[in-house]
């Protein structure tokens, strides 16, 4: 974890020019991150690959950062298995969100994160069939 986020900070340090950019971005990753937890831990979750395009497109993301992210986010969780190793920013972004999600699954319980999860990512995720 110290080697991502030691990772994370020296590529915003080396690209100050782009760092609200990078952060606007790692805000993404957190959430597309957490609404996938969110359909494979909760029950009655859905998560609608378009509803993630649209919000990219609002944060001003560039195109393609959906497709970036979920197959950063496939590499990594399935050992390699699935989706693609994307730029080693990326990498370090899903790295870091994946801790923080995993923490806040642990301090507050995986009910109480699903329940936080309905609020927090309204919009993102939906009951299933609905």
């Amino acid at each position: 974890m110290r080697a991502a986020l030691l990772l994370a900070g020296l590529l915003l340090i080396a690209a100050p020019a782009r760092a609200a950019d990078d952060h606007t971005r790692s805000n993404y990753v957190t959430m597309v991150l957490q609404a996938f937890a969110a359909k494979v831990e909760c029950p009655g979750t859905d998560v609608v690959y378009q509803d993630l395009v649209q919000k990219a497109q609002q944060m001003r993301l560039p195109d393609g950062t959906t497709e970036q992210v979920r197959k950063a986010i496939a590499w990594m969780h399935t050992g390699g298995k699935m989706g693609e190793k994307q730029a080693d920013d990326i990498m370090a972004e899903v790295a870091v969100a994946t801790q923080m999600t995993d923490l806040d699954q642990r301090r507050l319980g995986m009910s109480n994160w699903c329940e936080k999860q309905k609020t927090n990512l309204a919009g993102v995720i939906r009951s299933k069939g609905g």
